[in-house]
Formats: structure tokens, C-alpha cells, sequence
């Protein structure tokens, strides 16, 4: 099968914005890895996304993936002209996010009787049909991906899709790197990383931004330093330099006992040598960063939010709270640091879900399936 993935922005060409923060979005390392998995069923995949700066190709192979960058302002020009064209052998569209041009390959996939898959994969992307032009368009695609049931409501409510529709599919990660941890190996790697192998380490891995909750990390830590002097925070993520700062100023007001390691290619050893893992984020999809930990054998405790309740089950495989309350987030972190037996068996049960039903070789076979159908 030919595809057509289309998104919003691909391989701008730079890696941290002014202000510090990563340029690649979750929905673009969500669209690289289902091309990536895509092609390794058999698939051939083009992804047309904007062209951002001159010095980027118009056309270029990535890792056997065909991009194409749209030129401004007639991106949707373009679309018909190559695909009536260069890509007019095209089976099916697949659309991640609402990227504005899109709803030209929706046009042309009507025109042509080709089918058109629209996953959403945050709840800030979820459009009403009744208003405007433009999102009565995205309301016309023939299947919807929906990573969370929040998402999959969203579709419903403001939509108007019918439910028949819409699948519910987590976007999926290969659990093949991120091996389950274990306490020689946590001991192993604190070690490693200078600290005493028996304290307790809390991590955060996540973009380093006020919506992911990081003034609430600050005032959890604040008050689990306070109850545990010895354990450590691991903070790992770029972001905001003015975050990135204020994170600074707390961990010297606190005995330096917050590490601050930054952006990093591989997390995997930070999941491995960690405790628990914490996620006080405001609102999300489906966060890569929880399947991750929960893949390496962590215990989490979450924002009580969307995406979060579809894999973190109270007082079975983590905790879920208020996403502000820093006390709630205290008490829970505690019950885990302090019950090693517990926090073993919530780790073996997060990781068991995620393998079952988040890993590659499960969540891309359906995708496919939908796609084409």
C-alpha cells in the first residue's frame, strides 16, 4: 500500500527554539515512528508536511521515508499537483493532527473514492464541525484514530463523527527499548550517577514547560525533600530556559538534591535507575514519556487527566491525582518510596499493560488495517 502521511511540521532542520525548547512535537515523532513501522510491514510512505526555511529540501529520502515539504502560500496547489502527478499512484491518506492543507487531500481523496485516516493525538486538536468551512471538511474523512478515549468522546461531541468510525489506538512505542529495570540494576546505575545506591529517586521526563505541571514538581519536591533529605530528583527534559532556571534555583535551595540533566536522546538508563515516576501535567493525549517509564517497570503517579486514566489504573499499577495538588502527588510518591513491595508489583504490572497493548508490533498492524480499509 501507498500512503500519504500528512502532518503539520517534519525535520524543520533545527532542534531547540530562541527560548530553549525542542522544535520536534510529539505528533512529529509520532509521524516518523508510523512511517518508520509502516515501511517495515511492507508499506511505502510519503509524508508531506510545510517548508519552513529555504535551506530545506523541497523533496528528500529520510530513512526510506519519501518527504515532501509544501511551499507557502499554494501548499494547497501543490497537493493537487502532486498527486496528480509525481504521487498519483496513492492508495490511502493519513492525517496526524489538523494541519491546514490537509483538507485539500481530503478534497482530492473524495474526488478519487481514496480512504482518508485522521488520528488526533492531544485533546487541544479536537475541531467542531459546526464551526467552519474548514473543520466541516476534517468531519468528512472516511476513518478516526483516537489515542485516548477523551480524544474518542471529542470526536463524538463536537465532531459529529459516528462512533462506528473511530477506533480507539494508542500511538505506540517499541517497548524493545525500554527494558524492564530491577533493583540490581537501580542500584547499579545510581551508582553511576554518584548518588548512594539506596536513596530513592523520583524522575520527571517531560518537555520542561508550565503545562506539564513543572511549578507543582517544584512544590512536590519541596515537600518530599523535607520528609526524605536523601532523595534525589531526576529531571530530564528540554524546555524553557526560564523554567530550566527556576528548577536551578530550587534544587540549590534545596541542598542541590535535583539533577538536572536536560535534553537526551536515549532516556532508558533514567527510567532504569529511578523509583517512581511522576507526570503533574495539566492535559495531554497520550503521554510517550509515561508509556516509557511504564515499559521500563515504573511506578507512576499522574495528573488525574485524559490519556493518563487510560493506562494508570488507582492503586493497581500507579496513582492518579488532582493535577495541581501538590500534597496528593507528596502523599502517593511516599506510599511508593516506602513500600518496596508495592512499588515492585505496581512497576511488573505497569510494564506487563504496556507490552500487551502500546508496543509497535501490536498498535501498527491495526493502523495499517484501519488505513487501508
Amino acid at each position: 500500500m501507498k500512503i500519504c502521511l500528512l502532518i503539520k511540521d517534519f525535520a524543520m532542520g533545527k532542534k531547540f527554539l530562541p527560548d530553549g525548547r525542542p522544535t520536534k512535537s510529539g505528533g512529529e515523532i509520532h509521524g516518523e515512528n508510523h512511517a518508520l513501522q509502516l515501511i517495515k510491514l511492507g508499506h511505502h510512505v510519503t509524508i508531506m508536511a510545510k517548508k519552513r526555511f529555504f535551506f530545506t529540501k523541497a523533496r528528500e529520502n529520510l530513512n526510506g521515508i519519501d518527504l515532501v515539504r509544501l511551499h507557502p502560500p499554494f501548499r494547497w496547489l501543490e497537493i493537487f499537483l502532486r498527486l496528480l502527478t509525481t504521487h498519483r499512484d496513492i492508495d490511502a491518506f493519513y492525517i496526524i493532527g489538523t494541519p491546514k492543507f490537509s483538507i485539500w487531500a481530503i478534497l482530492f481523496a473524495r474526488i478519487f473514492k481514496k480512504s482518508v485516516t485522521l488520528a488526533l493525538t492531544g485533546k487541544a486538536e479536537i475541531f467542531s464541525a459546526s464551526k467552519g468551512w474548514r473543520n466541516k471538511i476534517l468531519a468528512m474523512c472516511t476513518h478516526y484514530v483516537a489515542t485516548t478515549k477523551e480524544i474518542r468522546d471529542g470526536f463524538i461531541k463536537n465532531g459529529g463523527i459516528s462512533p462506528e468510525k473511530i477506533s480507539i489506538l494508542p500511538h505506540g512505542i517499541d517497548t524493545k527499548k525500554y527494558p524492564q529495570s530491577n533493583e540490581k540494576i537501580r542500584r547499579k546505575l545510581k551508582i553511576s550517577h554518584g548518588i548512594d545506591q539506596n536513596c530513592k529517586v523520583l524522575l520527571f521526563c517531560a518537555r520542561i514547560v508550565r503545562d506539564k505541571g513543572v511549578d507543582t514538581l517544584q512544590d512536590v519536591w519541596k515537600i518530599l525533600h523535607k520528609k526524605y533529605p536523601d532523595a534525589v530528583l531526576f529531571v530530564v527534559g528540554g524546555g524553557l530556559n526560564e523554567l530550566l532556571e527556576e528548577l536551578r534555583k530550587t534544587s540549590a535551595e534545596l541542598e542541590n538534591s535535583i539533577k538536572i540533566i536536560g535534553e537526551v536522546d536515549a532516556p532508558q538508563e533514567f527510567y532504569r535507575l529511578s523509583d517512581v515516576y511522576i507526570f503533574p501535567s495539566r492535559h495531554e493525549g497520550l503521554p510517550t514519556s509515561l508509556l516509557e517509564a511504564m515499559a521500563s517497570g515504573l511506578p507512576a503517579v499522574t495528573s488525574d487527566i485524559g490519556g493518563c486514566e487510560d493506562v494508570i489504573f488507582n492503586g493497581e499499577n500507579g496513582y492518579r491525582v488532582y493535577s495541581e495538588d501538590a500534597a496528593a502527588f507528596a502523599e502517593k510518591i511516599s506510599i511508593l518510596f516506602e513500600n518496596d513491595e508495592q512499588r515492585k508489583i505496581f512497576g511488573e504490572r505497569a510494564a506487563k499493560l504496556i507490552r500487551e497493548t502500546c508496543d509497535f508490533s501490536i498498535v501498527i498492524p491495526k493502523l495499517a488495517k484501519i488505513i487501508g480499509s
